[in-house]
């Protein structure tokens, strides 16, 4: 009883520092733009590099603790993101700014999965949704006082130091998982896929890299176009290698599943817009609108409160409307409030635009539960790290096209506007071009089976045959049946609480 109270609150150490330090950051991007004599625009580079970095390593990071035992790597991830925080705030140029967040990226994609990896093997199945639940509440009290605590720490002291705050944490959390977490080890763990884990890190850090540097930042511009090159071969050769190796690090036979597909590729297009919010908003309050960085910290945060609100009610608006119609619907409303951002102006009154961003929170909030819970319906129990690793990928990749897209429309509005910096009128277009992206995420929802997930909703008294994924003979009976919750006794992610946790609440 003792462990399963004390496992999620130090697995929650790892998953409040890397939160708090994300939102944090999306509000001192201007001023440390600023201090390395960058254009703000430039500064897209570090959010995506992070992201990036993210999406390389998310898959490696269950083998990591399989094979090297889950304690190990999680004090390694921890000490790993406290290193890549103290070379943020030593770096002095762009180019060593983006290598520090990568570097905290490489810890980031190791602390949350193997510690949440931890609890679920740790911790008796009766008491796993209340410890999950326990471990999800950083991931929504760190966008909540993050901008304002990024706000006060760069407009009163020096936005370095909003690095060193995770030094403390970072410490405590290492000290208590090595008096409480176990160093869990899986036997016959089956050896990595190198050659798949090179293939796919190599394209997606090349093709990112290609799409986040266009435009007159850092490299030329054909040195980008050949990164998008190399990437997207390296990626179509990384498929080929999956069809042909036993144990790929990325599982591709996974998009046989039609609910697990929709809910990849729709989830990726509506996360584009919300991608680019965390990079556009702080920059129109601060540089369009003139307002200092704790002022504009002070505003955004409310975007997390309505995210928080939204938890007391999903469940009962996926039951009166369900999987489909819900995510068609909500897919315009929530793309309808990022373009709403667009349309505030220097003089638009702070309790209107809290208003809109509060509001705006709880609807995308809403939506990133019932993607993230439709994405498991139909997945076995046995291919469930790798959907997760899946899907944790793609979402850092679709969030950093939408700070790479955001970024694109800024400039391109710039230019055609003909302002020597960024203007206020800049932004709009900006927030409006990954809205009209964002919204086409309902042409994917809306080709859902109308019972799908019906199980997980409550929505209709039906029990629905999910299709076989062909994976093998881990799916539950002959014909490659899903389970229900009652009858695996396994937390689906309703259950958990944890449907839209801290893939979806990380900003930057």
């Amino acid at each position: 009883m003792r462990q399963s109270r004390l496992l999620p609150l130090i697995i929650a150490t790892a998953l409040f520092m890397e939160n708090t330090d994300s939102t944090v950051i999306a509000t001192s991007l201007p001023m440390i733009a600023q201090s390395l004599g960058e254009d703000p625009i430039a500064l897209k580079l570090a959010l995506t590099s992070y992201l990036v970095s993210l999406a390389i390593f998310i898959p490696i990071s269950g083998w990591m603790a399989d094979r090297f035992g889950a304690r190990t790597i999680f004090r390694a991830a921890l000490g790993v993101f406290m290193v890549g925080s103290l070379a943020c705030a030593a770096a002095n140029s762009l180019p060593g700014f983006v290598m520090a967040r990568f570097l905290q990226g490489m810890g980031g994609a190791m602390m949350v999965p193997v510690g949440r990896l931890v609890i679920l093997r740790s911790v008796p199945r009766n008491e796993i949704v209340s410890a999950l639940a326990t471990l999800t509440v950083p991931a929504l009290i760190g966008p909540v006082i993050g901008p304002p605590l990024g706000g006060f720490i760069t407009t009163y002291f020096d936005w370095r130091w909003i690095f060193f705050i995770n030094i403390p944490i970072g410490l405590v959390g290492i000290v208590l998982a090595t008096l409480y977490v176990p160093n869990i080890k899986e036997e016959n763990t089956p050896p990595l896929d190198w050659l798949g884990f090179i293939l796919s890190g190599i394209g997606l850090a090349l093709l990112m890299l290609g799409f986040a540097s266009g435009g007159r930042h850092l490299i030329p511009v054909e040195v980008s176009a050949a990164c998008v090159v190399i990437g997207a071969a390296a990626l179509a050769a990384y498929y080929f290698h999956a069809k042909r190796t036993p144990h790929p690090v990325i599982q591709l036979k996974l998009f046989r599943i039609p609910t697990f597909t929709i809910s990849i590729l729709g989830g990726s297009l509506f996360r584009v817009g919300i991608g680019a919010i965390p990079f556009l908003l702080p920059l129109m309050l601060q540089i369009g609108f003139g307002l200092s960085p704790v002022q504009s910290g002070s505003l955004t945060f409310i975007a997390a409160v309505g995210a928080l609100f939204s938890k007391t009610s999903a469940k009962k608006v996926l039951e009166y409307m369900g999987f489909r119609a819900l995510l068609t619907v909500n897919a315009v409303i929530g793309a309808a409030f990022v373009a709403a951002n667009g349309f505030f102006t220097p003089s638009t009154p702070y309790w209107l635009i809290m208003s809109f961003l509060f509001v705006g929170g709880w609807f995308r909030s809403l939506q990133f539960t019932s993607i993230n819970a439709i994405a498991y319906a139909d997945v076995s129990n046995r291919d469930m790290s790798y959907a997760t690793s899946l899907s944790g990928a793609v979402q850092q990749l679709s969030l950093s096209i939408g700070v790479a897209l955001g970024a694109f429309a800024l400039e391109t509005a710039a230019a055609y506007h003909g302002d020597p910096g960024l203007a206020a009128r800049d932004f709009g277009p900006a927030f409006i071009t990954v809205a009209v992206v964002s919204s086409l995420s309902a042409l994917l929802f809306s080709r859902l089976d109308p019972r799908a997930g019906a199980e997980l909703s409550g929505h209709r008294n039906v029990k629905r045959q999910p299709p076989s994924t062909g994976l093998g003979d881990g799916m539950e009976g002959s014909a490659g049946r899903t389970m229900s919750t009652a009858q695996s006794g396994k937390a689906t992610p309703m259950d958990r609480g944890d449907a839209d946790g801290p893939e979806d609440h990380r900003p930057v």
